[in-house]
């Protein structure tokens, strides 16, 4: 046993150590990483607690005099995440090192089955970071066991999430108690125009998930139920009821009386609908590191150009979703030394493709930020990328907008971005602006990723969703129960090529 323990520490150091190169840069070798400096925190590190779909923790290296260190390692950094299944079997791990290029790392891994006796290894030239290695017993559960603790409250509180968001108590603060079988009726009767919009009444009821949809174009109901069946499986959520807009737009307007509760994924000026992360954030969430490429971490790690290098240009691509869209394209015709903008696609426009044409070819979201100047200007609502544009090593403009996600509210004009008019007259001024206050645009660029680091990462996606439905479930009076015409939306079993994922809670409760 102790000549195998020895030689299964060989091999683990050997993988880890495996194609180390020195990275390139002329002073690369005179970067000295402290490995008992170094910092390596995050939710990822309490992973027999914390269950997200991808577990997730930070390095941040530091040197010898405890100076943090602002250049790239390279791939000197290594982590290597072993564990076992209940049959003595090799856990199946997925695991990626992210460089953000400044001297941090994003690590991050997706178990597929459960784990026992993991270990995390987080290693820096043969040497262990901090205090790795990090040893749990585990179970440690994979994002499609069904093993949720006994409330929402429990799991915030174990997770770390905050007690509210200002942006919960604005939506909210319009309803006090809400009868769903009033309110269902009202929105029928306004809302329920089969060619031009679509919703669905969904019940959250003994942690299970029914639905029925109206409309003619209800697919994206998939996004809410994917969200709903992950939080079920991490917490007994609170039997609750609740309408969904399926559409882009925000229904509820304001000047139309009684405003009655309508969730959305983005919000207006005009609007009192209640607004969730938008299904695009949310399901870049749900399937990191599996069938989507841009997330809020993808983006930090796949352009290492230096904002020194970055072309001095603002850069805009999209489709021709809105009218000012179409005057930035004619503002680059005519600014060329200004802008990079092209549309990628003709809809709304067909008719205009031979003025606002040719269409561009494909350019990687990634190389977006090979430009210091990142334009962000509506589509049909709020511009959904902007998420990633906030992720991204570029500087911000974006234009002044009664569109919001749910938060917008948060952001500063000059601190997370530059702002300019809706109309798009002073954006030739504002880029200007940038460019004789170079050191405060990279502090601006810096701001946004720094606010996407402590408000829009996976963990900070589900705090919200499940704070908005806990406390959306105390504002109902009337009582839940499955609507006849619902149809169940069942919750995904474990993958049992995968084996069962031995849910401790469950037996605990069987034998009660």
């Amino acid at each position: 046993t102790m000549i195998l323990s020895i030689l299964s520490n060989v091999l683990i150091l050997l993988s880890l150590s495996h194609n180390f190169n020195l990275v390139h840069g002329s002073n690369e070798d005179q970067i000295k990483v402290d490995v008992n400096n170094t910092k390596v925190f995050g939710p990822g590190l309490f992973p027999e607690l914390i269950v997200l779909p991808v577990r997730y923790f930070f390095i941040e290296t530091y040197n010898s005099k405890n100076v943090r260190i602002k250049s790239s390692s390279g791939d000197r950094i290594k982590v290597q995440v072993e564990g076992e299944t209940s049959n003595g079997l090799h856990c199946r791990v997925w695991v990626q090192v992210l460089d953000r290029y400044d001297g941090s790392y994003i690590v991050r891994y997706r178990t597929y089955q459960t784990c026992f006796k993991t270990t995390i290894h987080v290693m820096y030239n043969y040497r262990h970071i901090a205090e790795s290695p990090y040893k749990f017993e585990g179970p440690i559960y994979a994002e499609d066991c069904n093993c949720p603790v006994k409330d929402v409250s429990s799991w915030t509180e174990m997770v770390g999430c905050p007690q509210s968001y200002p942006q919960i108590k604005n939506d909210l603060s319009n309803f006090e108690e809400v009868d769903m079988n009033i309110v269902l009726k009202i929105a029928i009767e306004r809302y329920h125009q089969p060619k031009a919009r679509s919703f669905c009444n969904y019940v959250v009821l003994k942690n299970q998930v029914f639905r029925k949809c109206y409309g003619e174009h209800v697919g994206f109901s998939m996004f809410m139920d994917n969200i709903l069946h992950s939080l079920a499986r991490k917490m007994i959520l609170p039997d609750f009821e609740f309408i969904v807009n399926l559409g882009d737009w925000p229904l509820s307007e304001n000047k139309v009386k009684p405003i009655i509760p309508i969730f959305s994924w983005c919000g207006s000026d005009e609007t009192a609908d209640i607004l969730m992360p938008t299904y695009d954030l949310t399901e870049s969430t749900l399937e990191m590191m599996g069938r989507v490429t841009i997330d809020v971490f993808s983006i930090q790690s796949n352009n290492k150009v230096p904002w020194k290098d970055k072309k001095p240009i603002a850069f805009w691509r999209g489709r021709d979703s809105r009218r000012e869209r179409l005057d930035l394209i004619t503002l680059g015709k005519k600014h060329p030394d200004i802008f990079n903008v092209s549309l990628t696609n003709f809809f709304f426009f067909r008719d205009e493709e031979e003025k606002y044409g040719p269409k561009a070819k494909y350019e990687s979201f990634f190389k977006f930020f090979d430009y210091k100047y990142q334009i962000s200007i509506d589509g049909t609502v709020a511009a959904y990328r902007f998420p990633y544009l906030l992720a991204g090593s570029g500087v911000i403009l974006k234009q002044d907008s009664g569109y919001y996600e749910h938060f917008y509210k948060e952001l500063e004009p000059y601190v997370h971005y530059i702002p300019f008019k809706s109309d798009l007259s002073d954006l030739i001024e504002k880029i200007q602006w940038a460019k004789d206050h170079d050191s405060e645009a990279l502090k601006i660029s810096r701001n946004g990723r720094t606010f996407v680091q402590e408000n829009l990462l996976p963990k900070d996606i589900y705090c919200y969703h499940a704070l908005l439905f806990q406390e959306w479930s105390r504002k109902l009076v009337s009582e839940v129960n499955a609507r006849e015409g619902m149809e169940l939306s069942p919750n995904k079993e474990n993958e049992q090529r995968f084996g069962d994922c031995k849910c401790h809670r469950k037996k605990k409760h069987d034998e009660l």
